[in-house]
């Protein structure tokens, strides 16, 4: 694992005709909306009403087919095969563009308009399949690497594709003939390139199909809110679109305005933005260690705060010079700040919405998936529509541009502590990620051992304070763990070990009523279908050898078999929060800060076999001599 690289997808039939054909829509989408702003805004001769009309009513008819057709769509993508209607999609696709063809032609806003509904109902159809589709060509442990090259490669495509539609239509002359030739020609490619992606089967072939929108919009929104932390991810995605929403839909007049910049300016900001999406959406992979880390989401949300506010005070007030090149902006006092925070902007959004995006993939039920990110496309959409309004009633009331980001930073800070209180998990995951990303290199072995679902018991070697996060850390599956009390009381750490709903437990001679308690509760969750991890030597080490494993791992089997997971953590003995200092009476710090670890996974053993003996055998193996 540790060699694996999310680019090595890009070199597999699985995943890179998909990846490549999400790039060539999103790259048509934009190059088709770009070139018919410059073609009303420059080349139609229309007064500045009739344009500041079109360019309002443009983003709406846009987003309207998400409203009327999401659930339809989520639909569909359950009920027939993905590749399939991925095809059918681009084929419409060239149909439309061969509308804006002769729209460019002719000169004919209305049928131009009607062209970007039809793209909007395009990109409406696409979005639940898009998403969908990926847990179904990759493995659970790819999830986040590819849907970060997807945001990545969605990124730079709509980069480019504005560039390339406004650039060929603003060609003297030929304009309106090269934009065509050119959404013509990638709408093309896009469908010839769909037909080398891999069947994806139905997950709900049996699925009668709902005809009435609103029914199924209330059926589908059903689904987002069944499990609370997909509707939390959802709501936090909506966010984001909201928040990127204000921001974006400011930028052409904060350049022109504040930063006194041409066009290439413009480009300018929005090319270090994609950039930086770009750049963020391929770390989380590395940074979350190929899992579902949802941990990275409260990092990328106080990135985001930070730097939106940081823009205001790079430049809160006007330009005091107009008409800058690209270079000379550069060059001028104080850009590099706000280059960078545009650029880190666009980094910690990769943080924020990848691993949200990966969560929803992976916690959501596989034949609802589609039909949950179709009610995610309407609550994305309710949100943009929020976006807008807010901007024009803040620029109402008088407020700059530099002044609206700044109002919308603090409301992230406002609505990232109301969803981290509703859903705890998101803070806790954060807090463990930090504290053990900071602390040590992890390494894993064969965590496919772990079962992917289903009730099972893991035990583990128990040698520093932060076993349980590590072991949270690296496991993909949420974990019940059963710890000694005095550690689960521990400061700081409590927070995150009542948000993991660990199971604190006591000696028979200390507190007989929580030991009977712990029993009861790992009998419930072994019960509820739910992973518990206990580490059965009682305490932790005070040597670096295994201590023997005590009966209760028996008692539990007993009560509830199911199949048991040894593991064994390497490298800990000696690290950071390993063992006491016996003169002094605490950890010892620094000692070995920033080890080198490893996680290492057995295979299971049927409840009917295990014993306390033969999993201390087992965990004893795995771990070797590397204490």
């Amino acid at each position: 694992m540790s060699g694996h690289s999310q680019f090595a997808l890009l070199r597999s039939r699985r995943f890179a005709p998909f990846f490549a054909t999400q790039a060539l829509g999103a790259f048509n989408d934009n190059a088709f909306r770009q070139a018919l702003v410059v073609l009303v805004a420059f080349h139609l001769g229309l007064s500045d009403a009739q344009v500041g009309f079109y360019s309002n009513l443009a983003p709406a008819l846009f987003i309207l087919p998400f409203f009327l057709f999401s659930a339809s769509a989520g639909q569909l993508a359950e009920k027939f095969e993905k590749t399939r209607l991925i095809r059918y999609v681009k084929l419409f696709e060239i149909g439309a563009m061969a509308l804006a063809a002769w729209g460019f032609h002719s000169g004919n806003v209305a049928l131009l308009l009607g062209v970007l509904f039809l793209m909007g109902l395009h990109s409406t159809v696409f979005g639940p399949i898009k998403y969908a589709i990926l847990p179904q060509m990759l493995k659970s442990e790819e999830l986040v690497g590819g849907n970060g090259l997807v945001e990545m490669g969605t990124s730079l495509a709509i980069l480019t594709g504005m560039i390339a539609g406004g650039a060929l239509m603003a060609l003297a002359g030929v304009g309106p003939g090269a934009a065509s030739a050119l959404v013509i020609g990638v709408a093309i490619a896009g469908y010839l390139v769909s037909r080398a992606i891999p069947p994806a089967p139905p997950t709900a072939p049996e699925l009668r199909f709902e005809w009435n929108p609103l029914v199924e919009t209330v059926r589908v929104l059903g689904f987002v809110r069944r499990d609370r932390t997909v509707f939390n991810a959802v709501l936090g995605i909506s966010w984001f679109w909201f928040f990127g929403g204000v921001f974006t839909a400011q930028l052409p007049n904060y350049t022109k305005l504040y930063l006194g910049g041409t066009d290439t300016v413009a480009i300018l900001v929005l090319a270090l933005f994609s950039i930086g999406v770009g750049a963020g959406s391929l770390l989380c992979e590395r940074l979350s260690g190929r899992k579902v880390e949802i941990g990275l989401v409260p990092f990328g949300s106080i990135g985001l705060s930070l730097f939106g506010i940081d823009l205001y005070f790079a430049r809160p007030e006007l330009a005091t010079t107009q008409g800058l090149g690209a270079f000379a902006f550069l060059a001028a006092p104080g850009s590099w700040r706000i280059a960078l925070d545009l650029t880190l902007l666009g980094v910690f959004a990769g943080f924020y919405i990848v691993p949200l995006f990966a969560l929803v993939q992976s916690r959501a039920r596989r034949e609802e998936l589609s039909r949950v990110i179709a009610g995610n496309n309407i609550l994305n959409a309710l949100f943009m529509v929020a976006a807008a309004a807010l901007g024009i009633g803040l620029t109402a009331l008088g407020l700059s541009i530099p002044q609206i980001f700044l109002v919308v930073a603090l409301l992230n800070v406002a609505v990232a502590a109301y969803i981290y209180t509703l859903v705890p998990e998101f803070l806790m995951r954060f807090l463990s990620w930090l504290l053990v990303s900071l602390l040590y290199r992890i390494r894993s072995e064969d965590l496919e051992r772990v079962p992917e679902d289903g009730p099972a018991l893991l035990v583990c070697n128990h040698v520093s304070y932060m076993d349980a996060l590590i072991v949270a850390g690296v496991v993909r599956r949420p974990l019940r763990f059963v710890m000694y009390y005095r550690i689960f009381d521990i400061p700081l750490l409590r927070f995150i070990f009542r948000t993991a709903k660990a199971i604190p437990i006591a000696g028979r001679h200390e507190d007989p009523a929580l030991l009977e308690r712990a029993f009861d509760a790992i009998d419930q969750a072994l019960a509820d279908g739910e992973l518990v991890c206990i580490f059965p030597e009682g305490g932790l080490t005070r040597d670096g050898a295994i201590a023997p494993f005590r009966s209760g791992v028996e008692r539990i089997l007993a009560r509830h078999p199911v199949p048991v997971v040894p593991l064994a953590l390497r490298g800990l003995w000696g690290s950071v929060f390993s063992r006491r200092d016996s003169a002094l009476g605490r950890a010892r710090l620094p000692r070995r800060f920033r080890a080198h670890i490893a996680l290492v996974v057995g295979t299971p053993v049927a409840p009917d076999e295990a014993s306390a003996a033969l999993l201390e055998q087992r965990v004893k193996a795995l771990r070797g001599s590397w204490a």
